[in-house]
């Protein structure tokens, strides 16, 4: 088993890892490209003390938006809260992961239909570089594509499996468990140990994770925040 304490604050774990090859960086701050993901980080984003509050104001711009998450996120007076709410991380335990036959590779060329699927069913934000993120895999029906998962954070050791979801018209058909154990498959074979994220409020999610082998770790915040109207730095 991976260090679990990096699953705490695991945007900085993956900026600062494996994929700060797609981060944005001012001192102690990093957030992922805007294109890429709306995540941002600072080291302990539970202490209003830490540097990187400044230094993620002055990246992002006076009275910008940002997205943080993890264990617990308490800005320095300032900034304002916008909307957030919390929800649960899971890890892997005991999942009976298998590579699924049908499950196709996605890329590049399919963002344009990934974004119509995601747009229709929410299961979080998709941009037009989130792709780079990791392995996204899909389900056709008749050539088009009905079902999606993917993987998103990354921190050493550890893969988010993200962007779980069904088109309408073939739900109650198993096709995102189906792609979340493919997807689990891939991580493991790699040598990586999965995790998911989902919201408190998303039950029917968070049984149908733990029903085929995820257990809930810890609970999570996560929560839009606005940049204090005056960067200090131009103070």
């Amino acid at each position: 088993m991976p260090d679990e304490s990096l699953l705490d604050n695991p945007a900085w774990h993956s900026l600062t890892g494996p994929h700060q090859h797609l981060a944005e960086v001012r001192g102690a701050a990093r957030r992922y490209a805007p294109d890429a993901s709306f995540a941002s980080a600072v080291e302990r984003p539970w202490d209003p003390q830490d540097p990187g509050w400044a230094d993620l104001a002055a990246l992002a711009g006076a009275g910008e938006l940002v997205t943080m998450t993890g264990a617990a996120v308490r800005p320095p007076e300032g900034w304002e809260r916008i909307e957030g709410g919390f929800g649960v991380q899971l890890v892997d335990i005991a999942v009976d992961a298998r590579r699924d036959d049908e499950a196709v590779r996605l890329g590049p060329a399919d963002v344009p239909e990934i974004l119509d699927l995601v747009a229709r069913t929410k299961p979080g934000p998709f941009l037009p570089r989130t792709i780079e993120l990791g392995t996204y895999v899909g389900l056709r029906r008749d050539g088009a594509l009905v079902a999606l998962a993917g993987e998103r954070m990354h921190p050493l050791g550890w893969t988010e499996i993200s962007a779980v979801c069904t088109d309408e018209r073939f739900r109650g058909q198993g096709l995102a468990t189906r792609l979340v154990l493919d997807v689990t498959h891939r991580i493991r074979q790699r040598g990586d140990h999965p995790l998911l994220h989902a919201a408190e409020t998303n039950t029917n999610a968070i049984r149908l994770y733990e029903a085929v082998g995820f257990k809930t770790r810890i609970r999570t915040t996560f929560v839009l925040l606005r940049t204090p109207l005056t960067d200090r730095n131009d103070a």
